[in-house]
C-alpha cells in the first residue's frame, strides 16, 4: 500500500480500529474478571475507558493522522529528537506482544476445528472426559508444547496476514474487516442468545451487574480494571498511529477515537454476556462457577469451555460459534500487529513487496519459541504485557514535552466536530502519569515469581518466567539499543521521506 493510499471513508477506519482492540482479551479476560468482580469492576472498567484509554487514543489517531509516519517517526515529530528512542520501545514493545499473538490466533483455529470434529465423532465429549478426565488437559498440553501442526497453523496465520494487508489498504484491511468485525459480533450475539435460553443462565447474566461495594475497597478490583482497559482498547500499543496514518485528512479524530473505544466495550460485553450465563448454567452450584472463572486465561478458554458446552443438547454447536469468534478476533487484531512493523518499514523506503516479505520472516522467526514452548509464551506476555504500561506512559511524557493545550488545539480539535475539553484532556494525562506508575509497581509486586529479583544461588533471575529480573533485563535491552542508536532512528524514521 503506498504512503498516499487511505481509507475509503469513516467506517473505513473505525472497523479497523474495532478490529485492533476486539481481540482474545475481549472473550477469555473480561469475562472472567467480571465474573469474579461483577458490577464494581464494570463500573470501575468505564471510568478508566474515560480516564486512561480514551485520552491515549485521541492522542494516537492524532499523531498517526497529522504526521503521517510508523510509530518511531510519529514520535520523533511529537516528543523531538531526543526522545526518539522511547518510539523505538513502543514499536519493540507491541512487536514482542504480536510475535506470540500470532500464537493466540492458531490455538483458536485449533480448537475451533477440534471442535467441528467433535461434532462428526461416534463417540461425545463427555464420553471421552468419563474415560480419560484430564482428556482436556492433555489436549491443551500437546497444542501448546511443540505441536507441529499448532506451529504450521501459526505460520499460516502470518502468511495470510500478511497476504491481506499486501491488498491494500482499501483491499485488504478495510473489506477483511468489513467481513470480520460484523460476523463476529453476529456470533457473539447468537451465543447470548443460546446461552440465556439455558436452565439457570440468567443467574450469570445477574452476577456480572450485581454490585458488591466491598469490591470497591479491594485495590486489585481497581487495578484489574484498570489493566483491561488499557490492554482491550489498545491505548498506548501504537496500533492507533499505524491505523490512523492512513485516514482521510479531514478525519474526525475525536469522534471516531470515542466509536472505537465504546464499540470496544461493547464487544466485551456481549462477550461477558455470552460467556457467564454458559459457565453460570453448567456448573453445578454458583461455587463451582466462580472457581471455573478464577482459573485463568488459557485455562477457562481451552479447557474449561468445551468440557463445560459438551453438558448440554448442541453445546458442540455452541463450542463451534465461540472459537470461531475467538479466531476472528484474534486475527482481526493480529492484522495491524503486522502492519506496524510494516508501516516503520515503510518509513525507511522500503517498497510494499519487500516490507511484506521482511514481516513475515520477522514474525515468523520470532514468534516460533512461543509457538513452541508455553513457558516463553507465558514469560512474553509477562514481559511485554506490563511494558505496554510503560509505552503508554512514554506517550503521555512526549505529549507533555510537546506541551498538552497546544497538541489538543493543533491535532485533537482540528476537523472535529465533537469538541473535547481541553481540562479533561490535560488533567486525564497528569492523572495516567501517576496511574501508570502505581500500575507497574503493583504487578511487580505481586510476588507471581517466588524469586523475583535473585535466584536461591544470588545469581540475577533473568530466565524465571514470571520473575522482575526477566521484566528489567528485557526492557533495559531494548532500550539501551534505542538510546544508542537514537540519532541514527531520528535520521531514519523522522527526517527521512
Amino acid at each position: 500500500m503506498s504512503n498516499t493510499e487511505n481509507f475509503s471513508n469513516r467506517w473505513g477506519i473505525i472497523l479497523a480500529s474495532l478490529g485492533m482492540a476486539i481481540g482474545a482479551g475481549n472473550l477469555w479476560r473480561f469475562p472472567r474478571l467480571a465474573g469474579q468482580y461483577g458490577g464494581a469492576f464494570i463500573i470501575l472498567w468505564i471510568v478508566f475507558l474515560f480516564i486512561w484509554s480514551i485520552p491515549l487514543l485521541l492522542a494516537e489517531f492524532s499523531m498517526g493522522k497529522n504526521f503521517r509516519k510508523g510509530v518511531i517517526g510519529s514520535f520523533a515529530h511529537l516528543a523531538g529528537k531526543r526522545y526518539t528512542w522511547m518510539g523505538f520501545f513502543i514499536t519493540l514493545c507491541t512487536l514482542g506482544i504480536a510475535f506470540y499473538y500470532s500464537v493466540v490466533t492458531a490455538w483458536s483455529l485449533r480448537y475451533l476445528t477440534f471442535s467441528v470434529d467433535q461434532l462428526f465423532r461416534d463417540t461425545s465429549l463427555l464420553g471421552q472426559l468419563a474415560v480419560q478426565p484430564n482428556y482436556m488437559q492433555d489436549y491443551w498440553a500437546e497444542v501448546s508444547h511443540g505441536s507441529i501442526v499448532t506451529l504450521v497453523l501459526y505460520i499460516g496465520c502470518v502468511m495470510a496476514g500478511v497476504w491481506v494487508l499486501s491488498k491494500g489498504v482499501q483491499k485488504g484491511l478495510e473489506r477483511t474487516n468489513k467481513v470480520l468485525i460484523p460476523s463476529l459480533f453476529v456470533l457473539l450475539l447468537v451465543i447470548v442468545f443460546v446461552s440465556l435460553s439455558m436452565d439457570g443462565g440468567v443467574r450469570g447474566l445477574e452476577y456480572m451487574f450485581a454490585i458488591d461495594i466491598n469490591h470497591f475497597s479491594n485495590g486489585k478490583v481497581w487495578i484489574e480494571a484498570l489493566s483491561q482497559s488499557a490492554w482491550s482498547t489498545g491505548a498506548g500499543w501504537g496500533l492507533m498511529i499505524t491505523i490512523s496514518s492512513y485516514s482521510r485528512q479531514k478525519e474526525d479524530v475525536a469522534l471516531n477515537t470515542f466509536i472505537g473505544a465504546l464499540g470496544n466495550n461493547t464487544a466485551s460485553l456481549v462477550a461477558g454476556m455470552a460467556i457467564l450465563p454458559a459457565v453460570f448454567a453448567l456448573a453445578s452450584s454458583e461455587a463451582d462457577a466462580i472457581t471455573y472463572l478464577q482459573q485463568g486465561n488459557q485455562a477457562l478458554t481451552f479447557t474449561v469451555i468445551p468440557e463445560l458446552f459438551a453438558h448440554v443438547p448442541g453445546g458442540g454447536i455452541l463450542s463451534v460459534l465461540f472459537f470461531a469468534a475467538l479466531s476472528m478476533a484474534a486475527f482481526s487484531s493480529l492484522l495491524p500487529m503486522l502492519e506496524l512493523m510494516g508501516r516503520n518499514l515503510q518509513d525507511l523506503g522500503l517498497q510494499r513487496k519487500q516490507v511484506m516479505l521482511w514481516v513475515a520472516g520477522v514474525f515468523i522467526f520470532f514468534g516460533f519459541p512461543s509457538a513452541y514452548s508455553l513457558d516463553f509464551f507465558n514469560n512474553q506476555d509477562w514481559v511485554w504485557g506490563l511494558g505496554l504500561i510503560l509505552s503508554g506512559m512514554f506517550i503521555l511524557f512526549g505529549l507533555a514535552v510537546f506541551g498538552l493545550k497546544r497538541f489538543k488545539e493543533t491535532y485533537i480539535d482540528e476537523h472535529s466536530d465533537l469538541q473535547v475539553s481541553t481540562r479533561y484532556f490535560q488533567g486525564a494525562v497528569v492523572c495516567n502519569l501517576v496511574l501508570g506508575c502505581v500500575l507497574i509497581y503493583w504487578w511487580m509486586s505481586q510476588g507471581f515469581s517466588s524469586h523475583p529479583w535473585w535466584d536461591d544461588s544470588g545469581q540475577w533471575n533473568m530466565f524465571d518466567t514470571y520473575s522482575n529480573a526477566s521484566i528489567i533485563t528485557q526492557w533495559g535491552i531494548v532500550i539501551l539499543v534505542g538510546v544508542v542508536l537514537n540519532s541514527f532512528l531520528y535520521r531514519k524514521f523522522a527526517i527521512k521521506q
